[in-house]
């Protein structure tokens, strides 16, 4: 191969602007043209792509986001715009692609693949949930910014005596407020792998106070049955019995902005240069990930069609560590 290109796509991460220069520059020195396709599968669609240079990657390794952009694509989605997507490619001479997100992006790039074209995936998104990685592109930043964040709340809580509760990303899972629930020492952790009504929320709550604590931190994931705000309501509602109220903090985008943390920045620049290999090996149709502690490869196929399981066992072990 002479020319690949690279996207980005789904929720930005820190460290996948590491991702983009580890394929750049390994792809310059095994003398192959790296082209850069911008806003994702958008720019895939409608042509937007040039060639990068090392220059062009030049300090980007300690930047968060990705200079490539990201975007949804709807028309991605239809034959028509996958065919006119690998018509761009084509005529461009351009002979493999590197897609560098999370489930909805592997699952376009599985697209790709399944119509012959060479493909390789990089794991990237904060929520932890693919297939094929024990941890992905952006988790490990993601948890210090939400520790950080609950760290610095804690110190309010504790002044005022007052209990909080934090909600974080994890739409559909609840890798994130479960890991940064428990290192951040919270007394409630609510995902949407085990569900919990607001009321076992305000008993474990009042069960904190009861054992002489002064304050107390709930930490849930934003796809949970029950949101924030309706929760905070609920204590509202139910003031008088409770004994107390819930101030809530919806930390947001926060979690996805940032410098790459060091593991974020070598785990990336190690999927971007193992990718670039095996697509020059022809080792086509995979995600590159980690697993027990090793750069692996995992076909595609098998990275769309499941979702990688939460271990609920450290929700057990979180209710054993709050006391």
């Amino acid at each position: 191969m002479k020319r690949i290109a690279i996207l980005t796509s789904g929720g930005d991460a820190p460290g996948m602007n590491a991702a983009i220069r580890a394929v750049t520059r390994t792809g310059i020195a095994a003398q192959v043209e790296i082209w850069g396709i911008r806003d994702g599968y958008t720019g895939l669609l409608t042509g937007e792509m040039s060639r990068l240079g090392t220059r062009d990657v030049a300090g980007i390794i300690e930047r968060g986001g990705t200079i490539l952009g990201s975007a949804r694509c709807h028309e991605f989605l239809t034959e028509e715009g996958r065919l006119k997507s690998l018509d761009n490619l084509l005529s461009r001479g351009i002979e493999g692609l590197i897609v560098v997100g999370g489930n909805g992006s592997q699952a376009g790039a599985g697209l790709i693949s399944q119509l012959g074209f060479p493909v390789v995936g990089i794991a990237s998104t904060i929520d932890n949930d693919l297939v094929g990685s024990e941890i992905t592109i952006g988790v490990d930043t993601a948890m210090n910014t939400v520790l950080d964040a609950i760290d610095r709340i804690k110190t309010t809580a504790s002044s005022h005596h007052r209990a909080f509760l934090v909600e974080v990303m994890g739409r559909d899972c609840g890798y994130l407020a479960l890991m940064t629930g428990i290192a951040g020492g919270a007394e409630v952790i609510a995902i949407p792998e085990a569900e919990t009504h607001p009321e076992e929320i305000a008993k474990e709550l009042r069960a904190a106070y009861d054992r002489g604590k002064k304050f107390a931190i709930a930490v849930i994931a934003e796809g949970i049955k029950y949101k924030a705000t309706e929760i905070a309501e609920y204590f509202m509602e139910h003031r008088e019995r409770i004994g107390f109220d819930l101030r809530v903090t919806c930390l947001g985008h926060i979690q996805r902005g940032g410098s790459p943390s060091a593991f974020d920045r070598l785990l990336a620049t190690r999927f971007g240069a193992a990718a670039l290999e095996a697509i020059l090996m022809g080792r086509y149709g995979v995600l590159v990930g980690l697993i027990k502690g090793e750069v692996a490869l995992t076909p595609l196929m098998e990275v769309s069609k499941k979702k990688k399981p939460l271990d609920t066992s450290l929700l057990a072990l979180s209710h054993i560590l709050s006391r």
